[in-house]
């Protein structure tokens, strides 16, 4: 039985002080909490404050991205040693606003998750298709592409610290959710192609999260698909009764 992961990705969201007050309220209200796994994703610059804050309790630290080189001339980024000397647990790669944003590619996010799964971090590997892709209806060709991609390499117990976040790019920020239909059936898929990367063993143990709106109000429902093992959660994840509640919904 796959444990359910959700985790809070606070994007450029939450100065200091505000990543304190949100991570001690989270601390207060979940901090002890049984069921899914908790892992709270916040800007560089807040992680050793929230690393400090949740410290003791049954809440994760995550980071929003890593470089893949140690060190170097390298303005802006952070590398993977740095943020495990931050006290971070898992490492999201590939979300699709890198993607957009900052030429963020298949080959990039390889040598991103060659380098945190070395590390002995675990990778939070985002896939998913635009709105045109979709209504192109080449989705599974996409979702391939982008898995084949990030996994190439990679042996197959380093897979399985690994979690893929399913987020279809239309559905981010914008209230649409995907159907509980339309998101099972890509998370089934993804899990078949790991089957064909790997073996069933290790399609079975990687979960699989959805990453696109999700809140209380359907939390549950996504939650009880067959192969949803948990969210990706942006918005929602900035007011912690919110979280609380998608939390409360894997339990």
């Amino acid at each position: 039985m796959r444990q359910y992961i959700i985790a809070g990705n606070w994007k450029m969201n939450m100065g200091i002080s505000d990543a304190e007050t949100l991570a001690k309220e989270l601390v207060e209200k979940a901090g002890t909490s049984e069921g899914p796994e908790m892992v709270l994703c916040p800007t560089y610059l807040a992680l050793a404050k929230v690393a400090e804050v949740i410290k003791g309790s049954n809440l994760k630290l995550g980071a929003q991205d890593a470089h893949w080189e140690d060190d170097g001339a390298y303005t802006g980024k952070v590398s993977v040693s740095m943020l495990k000397e931050a006290g971070v647990e898992y490492v999201i790669l590939g979300h699709s606003e890198q993607r957009s944003f900052f030429g963020e590619t298949d080959e990039t996010v390889n040598k991103k998750v060659k380098k945190v799964l070395a590390a002995g971090l675990k990778a939070i590997v985002c896939v998913g298709e635009t709105l045109e892709q979709r209504e192109s209806g080449v989705t599974e060709s996409v979702v391939k592409t982008q898995v084949e991609g990030a996994y190439a390499g990679i042996s197959a117990e380093d897979a399985k610290n690994t979690v893929i976040a399913y987020e279809p790019v239309w559905a981010i920020g914008t209230g649409k959710t995907a159907s509980n239909e339309q998101a099972q059936e890509v998370h089934a898929f993804i899990r078949g192609l790991m089957k064909g990367l790997y073996s069933e063993e290790v399609a079975e143990s990687v979960r699989i999260q959805y990453g696109g709106s999700m809140k209380p109000g359907n939390a549950g429902d996504l939650l009880g698909q067959t192969d949803i093992d948990g969210g990706l959660i942006g918005g929602a994840a900035l007011k912690a009764d919110d979280f609380i509640g998608i939390i409360n919904a894997g339990k």
